[in-house]
């Protein structure tokens, strides 16, 4: 097809790339005298209806898109050659090559320059992902990564190219669902025909490994559908758990969205973490539940226990004696009741707490909550919830501090057993999850805790005991 004029318009200079029913050519608009790329979608025997779906969606698409790191939209035709039927596409030349060819040719990336090329597929997706409806691009691969030359300490300016898979969420909720993408690069949801914007993210990370490795996706080892390319990398263990929740399997603790994976990647994070992976004790009651950008643990009440009895026995004894007290000094001739009645208030207070005391050991619960924005931790019984200490904002956070159980001397000489204690110190406020009234009194379940949560907060566990 060189120098074949399509369009009365384009004249063919070379043929970039084919595949079934599909070819991509370079072509120079001779109107402009511009270089273009004209995407074909041949009528053959291999013709299926799905291909031109996908093929009118794509130009739909690029139409409606306007950025200046995607290709353009320029035209839009019928092609009715001899030799030739079918319909062409045509889209603004970028003069640089993919990712994989740079692969190919043997060139390397450092750390730097991947996350370069992270934030700016990243910012691009923030683009699609933020349209009404949101585009998303289900096909991005090494091959759909254009990379201009260095520049300084750039990598290169980044594109992204080919949206022939290209969903809105909008038709994805309406329509049938028609499975793309390319394996290896693809979550476990994509699978299904079902996509969102996370299912880019996933994609954008599969593509950083194939970078970070050299080795195609498909071609690392898995376990439980997660892709094991630590051994293959000599990354930071920052940048190492970062590509972790970007190929999450679960949708729950991937990265949701690009801003999210963005400020994940800027934020800086210590590389002294705990070495040691301490996991849940058996037998345990309290709910971890984590993803990129929230931490909740859910400490539940002890249950009956023999000991609680003595409580519940005293509460209602000490409640019944000032109800008794109260309805004496009220039955007492205005205003002399008065006095007797508001001396009976402190008793009321000190009976309520005590009841509650004893329904919170049996129904009661304490949550820690972490999110971008704050740290929580309340007591929660049914419908009521209370914040002790008060919400403070999360970038307060400064210390994670585990104290393992020791032993100290009274007073008096006597060895005195001091349990385990884990709190967070963010500003003025101690958020304590260990050794306080209805806290966690188990070791094990600390321990267990405090590493999870220096983990998540990047944090190094601090132990005033030196141990």
């Amino acid at each position: 097809m060189i120098g074949e004029i399509l369009g009365e318009r384009y004249e063919v200079q070379q043929l970039l790339g084919k595949k079934a029913g599909r070819r991509t050519l370079l072509a120079r608009d001779l109107q402009t005298q511009e270089l273009v790329v004209i995407k074909l979608l041949s009528f053959g025997g291999d013709f299926e209806w799905d291909s031109l779906k996908l093929f009118e969606r794509e130009a739909e698409t690029l139409k409606s898109l306007s950025h200046p790191l995607i290709p353009h939209y320029l035209n839009y035709f019928e092609v009715n050659l001899p030799t030739l039927k079918g319909f062409a596409l045509v889209q603004t030349y970028i003069h640089a090559q993919t990712l994989e060819q740079y692969l190919q040719t043997g060139r390397t990336f450092t750390e730097v320059e991947i996350k370069q090329i992270a934030k700016a597929v990243l910012e691009i997706l923030i683009y699609l992902h933020e349209l009404h409806p949101p585009a998303i691009h289900r096909d991005i691969k090494p091959s759909n990564i254009l990379l201009g030359e260095r520049s300084g300490n750039s990598v290169g300016q980044i594109y992204l190219v080919d949206f022939g898979s290209v969903q809105t969420v909008l038709g994805a909720e309406t329509g049938t669902r028609t499975v793309v993408g390319t394996y290896g690069y693809m979550p476990q949801e994509q699978f299904g025909g079902r996509t969102v914007p996370a299912s880019d993210i996933y994609s954008l990370g599969a593509t950083l490994i194939y970078l970070v490795t050299g080795t195609h996706p498909a071609d690392l080892p898995q376990k439980d559908f997660r892709i094991q390319f630590e051994q293959a990398a000599n990354l930071s263990p920052s940048f190492t758990n970062w590509l972790k929740w970007m190929i999450e399997p679960s949708l729950e603790r991937r990265f949701s969205s690009a801003a999210g994976a963005i400020a994940a990647l800027d934020k800086p994070q210590p590389t002294n973490l705990p070495a040691l992976v301490v996991g849940k004790p058996d037998g345990s009651k309290i709910q971890l539940i984590k993803n990129w950008d929230s931490l909740e643990i859910i400490v539940p009440s002890d249950g009956f226990h023999p000991s609680i009895i003595f409580t519940g026995l005293f509460a209602i004894a000490w409640n019944s004696f000032i109800l008794f007290w109260t309805i004496g000094a009220l039955s007492a001739p205005f205003p002399v009741n008065i006095p007797f009645a508001l001396f009976s208030l402190p008793f009321w207070g000190a009976g309520f707490f005590m009841l509650y005391k004893f329904i919170f050991n049996l129904f009661g619960r304490i949550c820690l909550r972490l999110n971008p924005e704050q740290i929580t931790l309340t007591r929660e019984l049914f419908a009521w919830k209370f914040s002790r200490p008060r919400p403070s904002p999360r970038q307060s956070i400064t210390k994670l501090v585990y104290i393992p159980k020791h032993f100290t001397k009274d007073s008096e000489g006597t060895r005195v057993a001091v349990p385990a204690q884990l709190y967070i110190l963010s500003g003025v406020q101690k958020y304590q999850v260990g050794a306080n009234d209805g806290g966690i009194k188990s070791e094990a379940e600390l321990e267990w805790l405090a590493h999870e949560l220096s983990d998540w907060l990047g944090l190094p566990i601090n132990n005033p005991m030196g141990s």
